[in-house]
This record gives structure tokens, sequence and C-alpha cells, in this order.
């Protein structure tokens, strides 16, 4: 195949980079398939129409105005790397047109759902504390350091959200024989009953849960919902584990019911990132803290760019996207996370 006749691709996948996502091996597949023109997001609009013109992919999400997409006419579909959808372009504009926007951000679920666990296993048997209290000659020995120790084995466990993210945290939790209950109002109580879960409201789900996960998308609808009335509805002693997006929650309101001894927390997620090294959550006891490292290890990664190449190459030969999770008309709109900086 000559040079010219390849399909044009413009790389603009920031804070990820080709590099990143691809293996050695991928990356040449990528190059031999494709004509790649890498661009700085915010510069898309600046390429020449020789290069709009042709390009039939775009990897990433930079921001797309109207005016943008009108001199794109080959465009097929925009491929998300980051992993939550982005508000940044007209999608009425790409659907009417039957362009895709997928992302690739199932690759994090697995990995998030095992950290997931580590914090629950942590909160429930005080092994953060308890490390921290042997290296200063702390320790207590037997039951004397098990006061507060509890199993998730036979809990009652409740998760908000049950996308890819909630769907992998309860196959890890399987094992433990507990009872799992589930508040997702976009999914009908059918599929998350045939998902071996049960259906609840989200007040069943604070006050009937020993362990809560977050793992719910940030919406236009949910912004802080999890506020100071739902953590005082929570079980005294039980844990909240933050794994989705820090806007989801009061944040303040979370310190202040973890501060007050009624539930202990952990958090992967913050309200500003890198947090301040001045942030009162950085001593606050009974929560553990991780720096947004959940999903973030170089073999999910490298899947992303091996969905990539099969989603392009099914695209190629005229048919839909299916390794990436395309976005749906009805609520892409309603996403409102923020995009990370730092990978």
């Amino acid at each position: 195949m000559a040079y010219d006749e390849r399909p044009l691709a413009i790389s603009a996948p920031e804070p990820r980079t080709l590099d990143l996502i691809f293996t050695d091996e991928a990356r040449k597949q990528l190059h031999a398939r494709y004509q790649i023109i890498e661009a700085d997001p915010e510069d898309i609009a600046g390429l020449g129409d020789g290069v709009l013109g042709k390009a039939r992919y775009i990897i990433g999400q930079p921001p797309l105005s109207a005016g943008t997409l009108a001199r794109m006419p080959e465009l097929r579909c925009v491929l998300n790397v980051e992993s939550n959808l982005i508000n940044n372009m007209p999608y009425e504009i790409l659907f009417q047109r039957g362009i895709h926007v997928v992302t690739t951000g199932q690759v994090f679920a697995e990995p998030v759902a095992e950290i997931g666990l580590g914090f629950a296993l942590s909160l429930a048997r005080g092994i953060v504390d308890q490390d921290l209290a042997f290296r200063k000659g702390r320790e207590l020995w037997g039951g004397e350091g098990n006061t507060s120790s509890r199993l998730i084995a036979g809990s009652e466990i409740g998760i908000i959200g049950f996308g890819d993210l909630g769907k992998a945290l309860r196959r890890v939790l399987c094992g433990f024989r507990a009872k799992i209950r589930v508040f997702d109002p976009w999914l009908p109580r059918s599929i998350l009953e045939e998902n071996g879960v049960e259906a609840a409201s989200l007040r069943e789900v604070l006050t009937e849960s020993d362990f809560v996960f977050v793992v719910a998308a940030v919406t236009s609808e949910n912004k802080q919902f999890l506020n100071a009335e739902a953590f005082a509805s929570m079980r005294p002693g039980s844990a909240f584990i933050l794994l989705s997006r820090a806007d989801v929650v009061d944040f303040d309101a979370l310190m202040a019911a973890v501060a007050s001894g009624h539930i202990v927390a952990a958090s992967d997620v913050y309200p500003e990132e890198p947090l301040p090294l001045n942030h009162p959550v950085r001593s606050l006891k009974g929560f553990i803290r991780s720096a947004h490292r959940a999903g973030a290890l170089d073999s999910a990664f490298k899947k992303m760019g091996d969905m990539v190449l099969e989603d392009m190459d099914l695209m190629d030969r005229g048919l839909p996207p299916m390794r990436c999770k395309r976005a749906e008309r009805e609520t892409v709109s309603r996403m409102r996370s923020k995009g990370v900086k730092i990978n």
C-alpha cells in the first residue's frame, strides 16, 4: 500500500502518549497501517484542510468545534484514551453524522477493583495503622491489635455505580460470601440481578452496608450528592471507599465524618490533584490515601493501544467498533468528569 493511501489518524492523546499506550510492536503496526499526524489537542483547528479533510480517526479527545468538524468529512471515530468522556465537543453533530466516540476506560476496571479490595481489607483489619505503629515500636500484639477489626466475609456491601468498575468490583468480592447491594439509577433492576447483586436505593446502600464502594461517574445530576446527610446515615464504624471521581462527594463533609469517628474511609481521588501539602486529609486519622494511582498500571495503558488498533481495523472494514465502549446519545452530554493531568 502506498504511503498516501494509508488512512490518516490524528494523534492527540494528552495526557497519554503513543509510547505509553502502545507496545513497541503495536506502535509499529499503527504506523504501518496509518498516516499518523501528531498534534497538540488545542491546535487541531489550526491543522490544514489537507489533514483535517482526510482524517479518519482521532486518537484522544481534543476539543472540537462544530466548525472544525465541518472540515472533517472523513472522520469516523474519536478514540478517547483518557478514560472519562469529556464535554468538549458537539456530540449531537457527531451522532447525526454517525461518528463514533469511544473510550478505553474499561482497561482500568480490574486494577481499580483490586486496589479497592485492598483498601477494604486494610480498613477492616487496620493493616496500615498497625504497620505504622510497628515501625515506631508501638504495635499491639494478638487480640489487643484487633479491637476494631472485622471480616469482609459475610458482611453487607454497597456499591454506588455499576459500570465496568462496579462489575469488576463485584467479581473480586464474590468470594467473600457478602450480600452486595447496588444503587445505579441508569440501570434496570434485571441487569443488576443478572450480575448477582441486589438492586437497592441510595439510602439502602448507605444505611445497610458495612462497606460502601463509590465507582459512579460524575454527571450533571450527581455532583456532591454524597454529602453530610449521606455520611451521617451510614452505620457507625462502616467504611467508605472512593474510587471514581471526587466530585461526586462533598469532600469536606467526608473528612468531617471520618474526623468524628463515625466512619473510616479510603480514597484514590481528590477535589484537587495534586493535593496541596497542607491539605487536612493528609493527617486525618482513619483515612487511607492513594495518589490517583489505582488504575495507572503499565499493563492497563498498553491494553488501550491494543483496543484502539482492533477497533480501527473493524471500522476500516466497515464494521462498528467493538472493543472500546461507545458513548451513548442519551447520556454522554451529561458526563462531567474532569480530565486527568497526570498519568
